[in-house]
């Protein structure tokens, strides 16, 4: 009788999930541009790499697929379900206000880096922002903290070369507290941090964009 594995949306539920809350015991690393024209922002181009482990259970699933096979279609649709129906993981801000994205990405894929999976996806948000004197912030995370969602470097969040000249770009990591991020160690797989705690919040870094 032929083993099925885990499936892979089953899996990235599992991994991405509010209701499975701990320590950090997944591992996605960040690259984000920012998507804009000469007057407003349009939306985030994103790059999520996750940790081998992570990985695992997607490349299997994937086998020797090529680019552009029609099974990286099916992966990445089933784990980019996962992601819209955590808002992106991402929050997007402008004058004390969250801006809201649309419902779904403009475009999105998965592919292998090594024994890596990659999800590739454009954040749209619903309504373009204006650029001119504006400041924006927005930050990627996991609330639970379970998986542990950064950029390895400040330069992996960046924006198009025709903005470099009039806007800055400047990712700022937090420093929680020693009771914070003990308490963040103690837990296990099965612990549950209090939602209002917002731990992962604590930890996320803050990507700011200051325009002239």
């Amino acid at each position: 009788m032929q083993i099925v594995k885990q499936s892979a949306s089953a899996l990235f539920l599992a991994v991405l999930s509010l209701s499975a809350a701990a320590h950090p015991h997944s591992f996605i690393s960040l690259k984000t541009e920012v998507v804009a024209d000469d007057a407003q922002i349009s939306g985030l181009k994103m790059r999520w790499t996750m940790d081998e482990i992570t990985s695992a259970d997607l490349l299997y699933d994937a086998g020797n697929a090529k680019p552009g096979d029609e099974i990286w279609k099916k992966l990445a649709a089933e784990v980019m379900a996962n992601v819209l129906g955590q808002h992106y993981f991402t929050e997007f801000w402008h004058n004390g206000q969250k801006v809201k994205f649309l419902n779904r990405p403009t475009t999105y894929g998965m592919e292998r880096d090594g024994h890596q999976a990659v999800l590739t996806f454009i954040l749209p948000l619903a309504q373009p922002q204006p650029l001119a004197g504006q400041k924006y912030t927005f930050s990627t995370f996991d609330p639970s903290y379970y998986v542990d969602m950064s950029y390895a470097e400040d330069r992996d969040a960046t924006l198009p070369a025709a903005l470099q000249k009039r806007c800055s770009i400047a990712v700022h990591t937090p420093s929680p507290s020693d009771e914070t991020r003990n308490f963040a160690i103690a837990l296990d797989k099965d612990d549950a941090p209090p939602e209002d705690m917002d731990l992962g919040k604590q930890f996320a870094q803050q990507v700011t964009v200051q325009c002239q």
